[in-house]
């Protein structure tokens, strides 16, 4: 049976507001430990894939462990001629929540660490090469989720996403945000992790066409699914924990 969508939606905002409370609140903690860039980044994406595997292996059984408004977004898109996917209304309810999240993840790390609850970040991110690398990071995050579920490999899902997003953290040159609402909720924050609010647009546009860009490579990679039962789109549940999407 499904779970009451607003225990769904519970888990989605405490899961995104974890995440970023991991990736605000380790970026500053590197930045008071250290003045090497590269140690700091290196600290702040280690800490990223262990609270991500973390929170997709915990919170994956009840609502899918989207914590993203792309996946949300792929999950519809690629479900809509079968039951696997959300509805709108669960889409609806979804994206908010993990919006709101972010934002309140920005504002705890913010608070644990005695800087002020919100201020805008000055961190810059303006630049042509940088909506290329979060094309590439969010193609890939979504060829491979959706992969692992078409290949029967969802299992993996914890340490997969995890890895990845530690590896892009390295190899795209926007550091991987690959999440519309966690780049939201990083441009409330002045930190090492801060986005200045004047780059979100364009950062924004690159994860969907990204995440438009990934589901095309999984239907020319794996062709396209057969409709199935719905399932969710995070690591397989137990029966009774089972979220499957609405119709």
């Amino acid at each position: 049976m499904s779970l009451p969508l607003t225990r769904r939606v519970v888990a989605e905002f405490v899961g995104t507001a974890a995440l970023v409370a991991v990736v605000v609140g380790s970026g500053i903690q590197a930045t008071e430990l250290t003045h090497d860039v590269g140690v700091q980044l290196l600290a702040n994406s280690l800490a990223t894939v262990f609270g991500l595997g973390a929170l997709i292996l915990l919170l994956g059984p009840v609502s899918g462990a989207h914590f993203n408004p792309a996946v949300t977004l792929a999950a519809w898109a690629s479900g809509r001629r079968s039951a696997d996917g959300p509805s709108w209304r669960e889409v609806a309810a979804y994206v908010p929540a993990q919006i709101t999240g972010a934002v309140a993840g920005a504002v705890l790390a913010d608070a644990m660490f005695g800087r002020p609850l919100v201020r805008w970040s000055t961190h810059d991110r303006f630049a042509g090469h940088l909506w290329l690398g979060e094309v590439v990071a969010t193609a890939g995050l979504i060829l491979l989720i959706f992969g692992l579920a078409r290949t029967e490999h969802a299992r993996f899902t914890p340490a997969a996403v995890a890895s990845y997003i530690g590896a892009a953290y390295w190899f795209t040159s926007s550091t991987s945000f690959a999440n519309p609402a966690v780049t939201i909720g990083r441009a409330f924050t002045d930190t090492f992790a801060g986005i200045a609010p004047s780059s979100l647009g364009p950062f924004v546009a690159a994860q969907l066409a990204g995440a438009a860009l990934g589901l095309g490579l999984v239907t020319l990679v794996f062709g396209r699914p057969a409709p199935t039962p719905a399932a969710p789109v995070g690591i397989p549940a137990e029966p009774e924990l089972a979220a499957p999407a609405a119709p």
